[in-house]
């Protein structure tokens, strides 16, 4: 049975992944582990793993959502985000083009072998429906911000 839900679950989230938009892949995939997580915890004995499964699925399809409304100036404000706030300083705007608004907010900054790491939340109200994702993003060495799981 868990075989089962975990096979459903991977190819769930390949179906949601399968687009060219860079944006909608990395709310797909911080969206499912924050999802996974979440399910996780709540989850109590064997329906622990149909709680993961659910909690995956759902945080892919909100995350994927966010993603795929962001257009080339939200990610923009976004990386701006990450270089120029600190943490728990909150950064906002509303898209003219298609009146979504996004916050987002750096929780926690910390080094890596690589160089600097943030997590952070972005709210969106995207359509009228406010969403929230938590991620993290590790700065290349372009200067850009990868979100990483």
């Amino acid at each position: 049975m868990k075989i089962k839900l975990i096979t459903l679950m991977v190819l769930s989230l390949f179906l949601l992944a399968c687009t060219q938009n860079p944006n909608r892949d990395v709310g797909v995939a911080t969206g499912a582990v924050v999802g996974g997580i979440l399910g996780n915890q709540v989850g109590k004995g064997s329906g622990r793993a149909w709680a993961t499964g659910l909690g995956m699925i759902a945080g892919a399809m909100i995350g994927g959502n966010i993603g795929s409304k962001m257009d080339r100036q939200d990610h923009l404000n976004s990386q701006r985000a990450l270089e120029k706030y600190s943490d728990n300083r909150p950064s906002s705007w509303q898209n003219p083009n298609t009146g979504n608004s996004y916050t987002v907010t750096p929780t926690s900054t910390y080094q890596t072998a690589s160089g600097p790491c943030r997590e952070y939340t972005t709210k969106a109200v995207i359509e009228g429906r406010s969403e929230t994702i938590y991620g993290k993003a590790c700065r290349q060495s372009d200067g850009s911000w990868q979100a990483v799981n």
